[in-house]
């Protein structure tokens, strides 16, 4: 089922997520529908607060990374088929060179800026059977996670930029939450529920 995306603005996406354990109701189905949900939307990241859950999972599929000419074959093989569900992650540690790239997120539509994150990270996490992980990522993968990471954490990658970029997105930012925008997958707005 395909769930509606929470644009920006709505006070879930500045919420810490709360751990889940096994026993979270009917996970198997909102791990499917987030696949779903974020397949729909031509995302390669998706995390609950987006679908307005604050609890500690998201997912990537970095696949579509996989085609991009400007990438190592080693790194366009780290990519392809790299799709993981993370449950109750944790970074352990954020190392490496800072380094800028094009983000952009399906709760804050048409808005890409480049983002400055350092480039590996140490993450443990659970997976969608609850084993337990810990691993090193680096690169453009590191950066999805760093970003799907912040949002289970209430961070947006708007709160990044400098003040300037802040001040000059502000317009277009509070257009989104009246629904000021087009797009071509659901959205849940939260300026628009309160005009009714």
């Amino acid at each position: 089922m395909i769930l509606p995306i929470v644009a920006y603005g709505d006070p879930v996406l500045r919420k810490v997520g709360t751990e889940i354990d096994k026993d979270y109701p009917n996970l198997s189905s909102l791990i499917d529908n987030m696949w779903e949900t974020m397949y729909n939307a031509h995302g390669v990241g998706l995390a609950a607060p987006q679908i307005g859950l604050s609890i500690r999972i998201f997912m990537v599929d970095a696949t579509p990374f996989a085609d991009d000419e400007e990438l190592t074959k080693e790194e366009q093989n780290q990519l392809k088929d790299f799709k993981r569900v993370f449950i109750n992650a944790k970074i352990l540690e954020e190392t490496g060179k800072e380094w800028a790239f094009n983000e952009g997120c399906l709760s804050i539509p048409d808005v890409r800026e480049d983002v400055i994150r350092q480039d590996t990270l140490t993450i443990s996490y659970q997976d969608e059977n609850f084993v337990p992980h810990e691993e090193t990522f680096d690169g453009l993968l590191a950066r999805v996670i760093q970003h799907e990471y912040d949002h289970i954490e209430g961070i947006l990658f708007t709160d990044k930029l400098s003040s300037l970029k802040k001040r000059l997105l502000k317009g277009r930012l509070a257009n989104i939450s009246k629904g000021k925008i087009n797009v071509d997958y659901r959205m849940r707005f939260p300026e628009m529920k309160k005009a009714r």
